[in-house]
């Protein structure tokens, strides 16, 4: 088991009023799944996917990663943390114009102090897995939404983290563009990548093989 949420609530305060964004909430992820999250606006799916992508805390419960505790610890541990756990995948891409796709997908590289010489091995393979090496120094600002979310897939498997958490990894894209995303995702996860997508869109959400439906802070998964 990668991934456990036992018992997590989240509470936010607002002055003299406390707002509980997530109730209680159980959910196991195990290696090589391929799971969808879905609720309306307000469900407390951002808070969720802040949880279990270490950007947030729990108010109470417990959140394991690979049978350990994670424990609220100083912002730079969390974040040596999610490096090597997470790698994300975000609807708007997430990638800094003003770099090309080369020094985009080395970021992770980067924050790891992995070696020049690997780095350029990992980059190189990602971009051809994805096809798109002939972009590797094209700027961001010239490419199209397809191809900048590819780029934003480069990125996630050079980091390489346990899970691949997609924030609605097609909610940007046209019809045939957002199908493309998904088949490459598909893909990754035949291939032994854990992937937990949220998503509003149901046609994306019965490609997983497991769906869970957020409303008010309760999760449940969907039959």
């Amino acid at each position: 088991m990668i991934l456990k949420l036992e018992n997590v609530t989240k509470v936010y305060i607002d002055g003299s009023t406390s707002i509980e964004a997530l109730k209680n909430v159980d959910f196991e992820v195990n290696e090589g799944d391929m799971i969808s999250i879905m609720g309306p606006s307000g469900s407390g799916k951002s808070t969720l996917l802040n949880i279990i992508g270490l950007m947030d805390s729990q108010s109470r419960g417990k959140v394991y990663i690979n049978g350990e505790v994670i424990e609220e610890r100083s912002a730079d541990k969390m974040a040596e943390i999610r490096n090597k756990t997470v790698s994300f995948i975000f609807q708007e891409y997430n990638l800094i114009e003003e770099y090309n796709v080369y020094e985009n997908v080395e970021m992770p590289l980067r924050y790891r102090g992995t070696k020049v010489k690997e780095r350029k091995k990992l980059i190189k393979e990602a971009l051809e897995k994805l096809n798109i090496a002939d972009k590797m120094y094209s700027k961001i600002t010239k490419l199209s939404g397809g191809q900048k979310q590819r780029v934003a897939i480069a990125r996630a498997l050079v980091g390489n983290g346990d899970i691949i958490l997609a924030d609605e990894p097609t909610g940007a894209l046209d019809q045939a563009t957002g199908k493309e995303i998904m088949e490459i995702l598909k893909k990754l996860n035949q291939e032994g990548k854990t992937i937990i997508i949220v998503t509003h869109d149901p046609n994306v959400a019965k490609q997983c093989h497991k769906h869970f439906i957020i409303v008010d802070g309760i999760l449940h998964e969907a039959v």
